[in-house]
């Protein structure tokens, strides 16, 4: 019998669901564990409603790899040089005044 790992707790589901999709696309079987507790936000405290990824034994090294690659991506969030706003990383223009500047990492 295969023992269950968890690898990733995801902040949402749409994250979830975006790794498992990269995951079982490398022939990973992938489970989502508290996908359901969503429905409770605001009830919860929110790190209760993260949804946590697990994977079989013989492919943890694989899935490892795999999320490492998709942190790595991740751009830290940044301020707008023009408007002083806080944006996401994984945004290119500042969502507040549609300045494109170099994002600075935030503290």
């Amino acid at each position: 019998m295969s023992q269950w790992h968890a690898i990733y707790w995801a902040g949402n589901s749409l994250e979830a669901h975006l790794l498992k999709g990269a995951l079982e696309v490398s022939g990973i079987e992938v489970q989502l564990q508290g996908e359901a507790l969503a429905g409770a936000l605001g009830e919860l405290p929110a790190n209760a409603i993260e949804v946590t990824l697990l994977v079989k034994h013989q492919h943890l090294a694989q899935a490892q790899q795999i999320l490492l690659n998709y942190q790595q991506q991740n751009k830290p969030a940044w301020h707008c040089q023009q408007c002083g706003e806080h944006n996401a990383g994984s945004f290119e223009l500042c969502w507040q005044c549609g300045q494109d500047t170099t994002p600075e990492a935030c503290d």
